[in-house]
């Protein structure tokens, strides 16, 4: 599609708001409560939340499945209330559900996303996306035929099928193996290379520590964090060592429990401080003055999974 736009940012949420009304099994939900967020063009985003937070209202409502109760949602510039048919053609999106035509084949499949989406035949790129997502040699099998993983690797095609400026990956490597994984992130790094914005959700958080150059976390329906990964990350100043020492230990000691210092084994001590203050030199003499020599050490900075439930815990 036409990739002109005249704002900087990819996505862009303006107080959105999503209430379930109450009914006589269930009580109102508020799933989304005001949330703002703005996804600069070509940048690739992690959005992460508790199961419940509201990421797939979130992106169900830019799908155009759910609508919104109030506020104001643009993709690429266009309006997904007002610019409707623009807006969904800005976006692909690889929802959690697998929603495929159990009796067409993947590249049936692809062939006719193609052309709902208007792609010429002389553009469509159905084999080149078969053999990205490793499914070339099942193109011509029934879709029922595939398995749990195969399947969830044809949803990723077939949200590629009309070259969106916009993919939304909602948990697209759920139930795909290591190998898989891998050459799916390698293609999606280089859309992103080649221009693509990319909205990821995901459970596995060291995907998105690592794939990732900006982290929103939204809990209870509200937006806990926004910011660059490394800002992030620095957020929590905190370091850990494991020191393991030259004799058996049957308690921690009591000199250095300024480290929240405990036993890891007999022979090893875990101490944690913040690198803002502390050296690790400091820790270091402090564990010596306490008696030990020092036979081995090694450190563990604090990463998103630490971030990620530090956040979430004070938000719930």
């Amino acid at each position: 599609m036409q990739q002109n736009s005249t704002s900087p940012y990819a996505i862009e949420l303006n107080d959105l708001r999503k209430t379930y009304k109450a009914s006589k099994k269930a009580p109102e939900i508020q799933a989304l409560k005001g949330i703002n967020l703005a996804i600069e063009k070509g940048s690739m985003v992690a959005l992460l939340g508790p199961n419940g937070a509201g990421k797939s209202t979130l992106i169900n409502i830019l799908a155009g499945l759910v609508i919104k109760t109030s506020g104001t949602a643009k993709i690429w510039d266009y309006s997904i209330d007002t610019e409707t048919r623009m807006s969904k053609s800005a976006i692909g999106i690889v929802p959690q559900e697998l929603n495929l035509d159990a009796f067409f084949t993947p590249e049936r499949l692809l062939d006719i996303q193609a052309g709902l989406y208007g792609v010429p035949k002389a553009e469509r790129r159905t084999a080149e996306l078969l053999e990205v997502v490793g499914l070339s040699k099942q193109a011509k099998l029934t879709a029922r035929s595939l398995s749990g993983g195969m399947r969830r690797r044809l949803m990723v095609a077939k949200a590629m099928v009309h070259n969106p400026p916009v993919l939304v990956l909602d948990e697209p490597t759920a139930g795909v193996d290591v190998e898989l994984r891998r050459a799916l992130w390698d293609y999606v790094k280089e859309l992103n290379r080649r221009g693509t914005t990319i909205l990821l959700t995901t459970h596995y958080l060291e995907e998105a520590e690592e794939l990732c150059d900006r982290i929103a976390i939204i809990n209870g329906g509200q937006l806990v964090a926004d910011e660059p990964k490394d800002t992030l990350l620095k957020r929590l100043d905190s370091k850990e060592l494991l020191i393991t020492v030259d004799k058996d230990m049957t308690d921690a000691p009591t000199t250095l429990q300024q480290y929240h210092c405990s036993l890891k084994g007999s022979r090893q001590l875990c101490l944690r401080y913040p690198p803002s203050r502390v050296t690790a030199g400091q820790v270091m003499d402090a564990v010596q003055k306490a008696g030990f020599t020092i036979i081995d050490i090694s450190s563990r900075e604090a990463d998103l999974e630490d971030i990620f439930l530090q956040l979430t815990k004070r938000a719930a």
